[in-house]
């Protein structure tokens, strides 16, 4: 693979410049950045779930705040690596290789848009909808199509939520580039390849496949592509944001004590020098506010994840353009650091995600989604009855199809479904199943 291919800016769905008449400031990488953060999809993550029910009078992470703090860092990652790139690969045109950060940027942006509400509780509760109603549902579809709905993937709906044409929109669905659309498929094959994840639906194998082609990806096997390279800083980004970001939220939030969370992120410091050790020390004393305590670590705690991650990226250039399997940066790192997020991995598992009011939020949301599922998808297999007009008649316009094919009907039931925010998914329950009438 080449850079000049990997970060072509060609937009996706596009068959002629439709760049804006008005506006020659931007280029399509920027414009792609501020698509996103002007969409409707980005928005409404402001009301998704990050890990802790959605905040009361402590603010913690939503999905929107959790997006926004991922491609902050990309960026930064984005401007440690394309320079070293810039050095190692003199061929690569300049300009591309500039938006790098900006690439790595929008693509974090996108990373979590096509998850569901409720976390992974609702990816949870898609995926264990259809597995659990096989018996009715299976023979409707072909193994692929099944694959799909059983192992539904946030990752692989953000591509479809991205690429699709709903009713009254154009072509293309965003018409982003296509060097940040392959950044953001994080598991670049199908449901049918074998593997644990997935990063495109069937519905969307032609897209990715034309993606694929136009930024240069090795095709492993049928199906089966390399990552775009990028996507191993997009995936870094994610990593180092929510493991350290989930800490600081369960200390504002009582569950972690401030000794505790001060320790686990002063760990990430335990080789460095006495020197930089007691610099860190002095500004903690110099600051008495516990929490802007554990903001000044957690901060220094991310730039040090940046730095040695953007080290790994360069370690491993070759490889990744040779379309060469390599390990999540994070998962390459070594010595305090790598120690530090192995016990902060370890500590959000038992004490973080396995809190009452995390597990309170994902057995909820759980049984929402569930439940919005299972009436919706009767209502949209079974048309004529007469609930099912009355429920039909909830699906907004543009997820209306005109197909009969099973696959593409339930397919917009999951777009509408997973489109919905925790606050209306839980209202749209409440109404469908009369705990609650609607006021005029």
């Amino acid at each position: 693979m080449n850079w000049n291919t990997l970060l072509n800016p060609n937009r996706f769905g596009a068959t002629e410049n439709t760049s804006n008449t008005y506006d020659n400031t931007r280029n399509d990488f920027q414009r792609d950045y501020d698509r996103l953060i002007f969409s409707s999809p980005f928005r409404r993550l402001q009301n998704k779930t990050q890990v802790f029910p959605l905040p009361g009078s402590i603010f913690v992470h939503n999905r929107l705040t959790h997006s926004l703090e991922v491609s902050s860092v990309g960026r930064s990652l984005g401007k440690n690596t394309y320079r070293k790139i810039q050095e190692t690969h003199p061929n690569v045109n300049e300009n591309l290789l500039q938006e790098i950060p900006t690439i790595v940027s929008a693509a974090c942006l996108a990373h979590d848009m096509g998850n569901p509400p409720f976390g992974h509780s609702g990816e949870d509760a898609i995926r264990n909808f259809f597995s659990e109603n096989e018996a009715s549902l299976k023979s409707l579809f072909d193994d692929w199509e099944w694959n799909d709905l059983i192992r539904f993937e946030g990752n692989a709906n953000a591509l479809r939520l991205l690429t699709q044409q709903l009713n009254g929109r154009r072509k293309g669905g965003y018409r982003l580039s296509h060097a940040v659309l392959a950044s953001i498929v994080k598991y670049p094959y199908s449901s049918i390849a074998g593997l644990k994840k997935l990063g495109f639906f069937k519905s969307e194998a032609s897209s990715f496949k034309h993606i694929a082609e136009t930024t240069g990806l090795v095709e492993l096997n049928e199906m089966v592509y390399c990552r775009h390279p990028l996507v191993y800083l997009v995936e870094a980004a994610d990593d180092i944001s929510y493991q350290i970001m989930d800490i600081e939220d369960a200390h504002k939030l009582g569950i972690l004590s401030t000794n505790d969370t001060i320790d686990y992120l002063r760990a990430f410091f335990a080789d460095e020098t006495a020197e930089h050790r007691n610099r860190i020390d002095s500004t903690l004393k110099e600051v008495s506010d516990i929490n802007e305590q554990v903001a000044y670590l957690r901060s220094i705690a991310i730039s040090k994840l940046v730095e040695d991650c953007s080290s790994l990226f360069i370690r491993n250039i070759d490889n990744i353009l040779d379309g060469q399997p390599v390990k999540p940066l994070i998962d390459q790192l070594s010595g305090a650091p790598k120690n530090a997020m192995d016990i902060i991995a370890e500590i959000a598992k038992k004490q973080v995600y396995q809190h009452r009011h995390v597990v309170e939020i994902e057995i909820a949301g759980f049984r929402i989604l569930y439940d919005l599922l299972q009436i919706f998808t009767e209502a949209i297999l079974n048309p004529k009855k007469s609930l099912s007009k009355k429920v039909i008649s909830l699906i907004p316009y543009q997820f209306i199809i005109e197909s009969e094919e099973p696959y593409a009907k339930i397919q917009s039931i999951l777009d509408f479904i997973s489109g919905m925010t925790d606050v209306y998914a839980l209202d749209t329950y409440r109404l469908i199943k009369g705990i609650e009438l609607p006021s005029l």
